[in-house]
């Protein structure tokens, strides 16, 4: 019988299981700046990291004192959108390595994957297009579910991407789920869902230090890693 200890393993993506480079905070950088006319301080856009891009240039806009009612954060955001997918078809993401091999090992084992992301349905469907990931229950398919920030009522570090994606895999129990993301915000979102696992990953642009605020945080190089937290028979164990 199994002994498994998670239900659903809840993942960011850029910067956790897909490495492209930084390149959404590169692009949403210069198009904020371009917009305000005025460079965007590295503090500012790290404290907007992890959440919804749409409110992280409202958050950067009104940070940086530029207008920012919802005409000017629209406009910014379609441009910021378009050049984020010009990008990202001439500069393709990948896998982190080791995450294909933990997706497929997770899902043998009977767990089910959801990515959450800030992005939007848009973009995030661009980038498992590009990648040749699938959506779906069949065993041929990638990940299970996957839900994005136009869809819920706040991204990141509200918890509601985590209960959307319990809800789309049909996992009841947030206890028996397991959330990873490379930002401070990633993590807190984690926390504050009550989720029975939280981990950070250092394949993005934080330290260490910047993830572990909360002790109950488990700090890994890689998501990769998690195997050896969750392979073995489904049980949490810690190499």
């Amino acid at each position: 019988m199994s002994t498994r200890t998670i239900d659903l393993a809840c993942l960011d993506m850029a910067g956790t299981t897909i490495d492209e480079g930084g390149l959404v905070y590169v692009v949403l950088e210069s198009t904020v700046a371009e917009a305000a006319g005025r460079d965007v301080p590295p503090e500012l856009l790290a404290r907007w990291k992890g959440t919804s891009k749409h409110g992280a240039i409202e958050g950067l806009l009104e940070g940086l004192g530029a207008p920012h009612d919802e005409a000017a954060v629209d406009a910014v955001f379609a441009a910021f959108r378009a050049r984020l997918i010009a990008t990202y078809r001439s500069s393709p993401p990948a896998p982190i390595p080791g995450v294909m091999e933990l997706l497929a090992d997770l899902r043998s084992d009977g767990v089910r994957v959801a990515l959450q992301t800030g992005y939007s349905r848009d973009i995030a469907s661009a980038i498992l297009d590009g990648l040749g990931w699938t959506v779906g229950p069949g065993p041929a398919d990638t990940v299970d579910a996957i839900v994005t920030s136009d869809e819920v009522a706040a991204s990141r570090p509200a918890p509601y991407l985590i209960f959307h994606c319990m809800e789309a895999t049909g996992v009841v129990d947030v206890r028996r789920v397991l959330v990873a993301g490379d930002t401070p915000n990633d993590v807190l979102a984690g926390h504050r869902a009550g989720a029975g696992v939280v981990v950070g990953v250092l394949t993005g642009s934080f330290d260490a230090q910047a993830l572990s605020d909360d002790p109950g945080t488990q700090v890994l190089r890689s998501l990769a890693d998690a195997a050896e937290l969750t392979v073995r028979g489904g049980t949490l164990v810690q190499a």
